[in-house]
C-alpha cells in the first residue's frame, strides 16, 4: 500500500513539474517542438495554443495549422468508464488527424478516430464527432459543415478589397494594424 502512495506521488511530482515546463519553456510557436518529443507528428508553420494532448503519438498535423487556445484533442474514448467494472482493461483509443492549411476555433474538442481534411475551418465551440471534408466549414454540436473555404475566401477577398488601406502592404505589422485601424475607422 505505501508503495502505491509513493509511486502515484512520485507521478504527480513528475506531471507538476511537466506542466510547469510547457508552461516557462514553450510558447504557441514553440510548443510543437514538446509534442513532437512525445510522439506527435506535426509540420511546419503551426500555432498551436494548447498545452496538453493526453496521447501525443497518436496525432498528426499538418502544415500550416492552427490550434486555439482551449481546444481539446480526446485521443481515447473517456465513455468506456461504464463499462470498466465489467471489465477494467477496456480502453479504446483513436488516431486524430489534421491535414494542411486547417483551423481549430477556441473550446473546440476533436473525438478519437476524426480526420480533418485540409483547407478546412472548425468553429469556436464545435465537438467534432465525424470526419470532415477537405475545404470545409463546421460548426456545432455534434459539428455540421454549414459551408466551403473556397467561397469563404471569395467572400474574404472582396471584404479585403474594399477596406484594404491605401499603400499597402505594410512591411512592419504593428504600422500596418493602426493603418487598417485608423483606414477602418475613418470610413464609417
Amino acid at each position: 500500500m505505501l508503495n502505491e502512495v509513493l509511486e502515484n506521488i512520485i507521478w504527480l511530482i513528475g506531471a507538476f513539474a511537466d506542466v510547469v515546463t510547457i508552461r516557462i519553456r514553450y510558447n504557441e510557436n514553440t510548443i510543437y517542438k514538446y509534442f513532437r518529443k512525445k510522439g506527435a507528428q506535426i509540420g511546419e508553420n503551426c500555432e498551436i495554443h494548447i498545452k496538453a494532448i493526453p496521447e501525443p503519438y497518436l496525432v498528426s498535423i499538418g502544415n500550416h495549422v492552427l490550434i486555439a487556445q482551449g481546444v481539446i484533442l480526446h485521443t481515447h474514448e473517456g465513455g468506456g468508464w461504464i463499462l470498466t467494472e465489467e471489465d477494467p482493461n477496456l480502453w479504446v483509443f483513436g488516431k486524430i488527424v489534421i491535414e494542411d492549411n486547417c483551423l481549430i476555433g477556441a473550446n473546440a474538442q476533436v473525438i478519437s478516430g476524426v480526420r480533418i481534411g485540409r483547407n478546412s475551418i472548425v468553429g469556436a465551440g464545435s465537438v467534432v464527432i465525424n470526419d470532415i471534408p477537405p475545404n470545409s466549414i463546421v460548426m456545432g454540436v455534434p459539428a455540421r459543415v454549414i459551408g466551403s473555404t473556397i467561397n469563404y475566401r471569395k467572400k474574404l477577398l472582396t471584404n479585403w478589397n474594399e477596406q484594404m488601406p491605401p499603400e499597402w502592404p505594410r512591411k512592419n505589422r504593428k504600422k500596418g494594424i493602426q493603418q487598417i485601424k485608423k483606414h477602418l475607422l475613418n470610413k464609417t
